[in-house]
Order: structure tokens, then C-alpha cells, then sequence
């Protein structure tokens, strides 16, 4: 029987060293600052952005939030994002997305300064991770390994099965746990005999945001099982890309949703804010 993975307590945790680092900068004058942009009246983005607002609250983490219509132009927005590239008060910028059609993500995305950019999507970022330098790296990937690691769960020469591909979870996530000295298998929807490989892995992750794709049959006795997928039920409830109940009878260690991944996210935000505010102090220093 698989041991639950509290991504709550882990997260909890983790801001508890978070709030002492903010504590630090403040005593050395830095205030460390998070701009949010949200465009439209999107539901789901607002609850996502008032969780961050609130865990932002919670560290010490200074919370600037603008809010615009989703009439707005892409080079209104654009301007926007120039504005807080270049207010030293702000320390990180995210968009929160998704932005209306008529808007370009990616050079939203890019607009941002890399010395900003506490999303981790800017392609400076994305390059600096490719290439083992230091970066911010994307929230959620970045919060799975978190999470491996505080089990003491030796990843190093174990094999890592990522199963999706996105540009938010899949891709980066892969290259962290390489840089961990794993051996990395990533699969999607065109992987032929998906078991013949996820049955391999030391450590599986499933990010598909398919409901229960994932059951018991599919995990290595003693794997380390994670859920990135979040799937609303027809009863409104919320479940993972795994099914949890034969998972946790094959898995040593398994997250729950919600509860597991999710919590580690925005944490990772808060960590990648400070660590931007700490950035900018080190050099205003040398």
C-alpha cells in the first residue's frame, strides 16, 4: 500500500522557509514583488489568481494585481508588460492565461523580461533549462521534483516515465529529472505499448488531463506515482489522470488530486518571486 504524498504539507512546508528568505530581503530593503495580469472574466482564472494572491499574502510576498477587459488590444497589453519590465519595485511578472484570441501568447510570453519571467515559459528560460544553466524553471515541474525529493526517494539512474509532452509540464519536468541523472522515457498520444513502458518506470508521471487513463496494471511494484491531471467528473468532483484506488496498491509513494500537485504549483511561484527579488538584490550588491 502506496504512502499518500501530501502536496499540501510539503507545500506548507516550503513557505515556512519562503516567509523567512522574504523576511531576509525586507530587512535589506528589497520588498519582493508580484505583478499578476488577468484579462477577461474568465471564472477559472480568477479562482486561480486569487490563490495566488492569497498565498502571496501568506509569505510576505507583495501582490500587484491589474485587471483589464478582455476587449483590450495586444499592444495595450504589450505596453502593460513594458511598464512593470521597468518598475524595479516589481520583481516578477506573470499573464495570466488563457488570453483572449485576439491576443498572441507567445509574444506575450516573450514580452516579458527573463529577468522576470517567474512562469519559467520565456524562451530564454525554456533555453537555460535545455542547457543545465540556472533559470526559472515552470512552476508545476518544478514542484514535482520538490516533492520526489522530500521523500528521499533516490532518483538518480532511475527511470522516469513522463507520459504528455506540453511545453508547461511535460518537456520541462523531463529535462529536470535528467538533470537529476535520470534516465528519462517520454510518451504521448502516438507511444505504441504505453503499459510495456510505463510498467519500467521507477518513478511515473502523468500529466494528460484524461480521467483515469492510468490504473494499477500500469505501474511497477514500488513506483513512485504522480498525478498532474486535473478532471472535473460529471458530480463535479475532482480526479487525477490515475486511478487512484488500484494505484495505491501498486505504488510506494503516490500524490493525490487535489491535494498533490496542485498545492507545490503556486508554491513554486512564490519560491521563483523570491528568488528573482534575491537576484536582482545580489546584483544591485556587486
Amino acid at each position: 500500500m502506496a504512502e499518500i504524498v501530501s502536496g499540501k504539507q510539503v507545500a506548507a512546508a516550503y513557505r515556512e522557509e519562503l516567509k523567512a528568505k522574504v523576511l531576509t530581503l525586507k530587512d535589506e530593503g528589497i520588498k519582493p514583488a508580484l505583478t499578476v495580469i488577468l484579462i477577461g472574466d474568465n471564472p477559472a482564472s480568477h479562482s486561480y489568481v486569487k490563490g495566488k494572491q492569497k498565498a502571496c499574502q501568506e509569505v510576505g510576498i507583495v501582490s500587484n494585481l491589474i485587471v483589464k477587459s478582455d476587449s483590450i488590444t495586444e499592444e495595450e497589453l504589450l505596453q502593460l508588460i513594458d511598464e512593470q519590465n521597468n518598475d524595479e519595485s516589481v520583481h516578477g511578472i506573470l499573464v495570466q492565461l488563457p488570453l483572449p484570441k485576439h491576443i498572441n501568447e507567445l509574444k506575450v510570453i516573450e514580452r516579458i523580461s527573463p529577468y522576470k519571467d517567474v512562469d519559467g515559459f520565456h524562451p530564454i528560460s525554456v533555453g537555460r533549462l535545455l542547457t543545465g544553466q540556472d533559470t526559472f524553471v515552470p512552476c508545476t515541474p518544478q514542484g514535482i521534483l520538490e516533492l520526489v525529493k522530500r521523500q528521499s526517494f533516490e532518483i538518480s539512474g532511475k527511470h522516469v516515465v513522463v507520459i504528455g509532452r506540453s511545453n508547461i509540464v511535460g518537456k520541462p519536468v523531463s529535462q529536470l529529472f535528467l538533470q537529476q541523472h535520470a534516465t528519462v522515457t517520454i510518451c504521448h498520444s502516438r507511444t505504441k505499448n504505453l503499459k510495456e513502458i510505463t510498467l519500467q518506470a521507477d518513478i511515473l508521471i502523468a500529466a494528460v488531463g484524461k480521467a483515469h487513463m492510468i490504473d494499477g496494471s500500469y505501474i511497477k511494484q514500488g513506483a513512485f506515482v504522480i498525478d498532474v491531471g486535473v478532471n472535473r467528473l460529471n458530480n463535479g468532483s475532482l480526479t487525477g489522470d490515475i486511478d487512484f484506488d488500484s494505484a495505491v496498491e501498486k505504488a510506494s509513494y503516490i500524490t493525490p488530486v487535489p491535494g498533490g500537485v496542485g498545492p507545490m504549483t503556486i508554491t513554486m511561484l512564490l519560491a521563483n518571486t523570491v528568488k528573482a527579488a534575491e537576484t536582482l538584490h545580489t546584483e544591485k550588491i556587486s
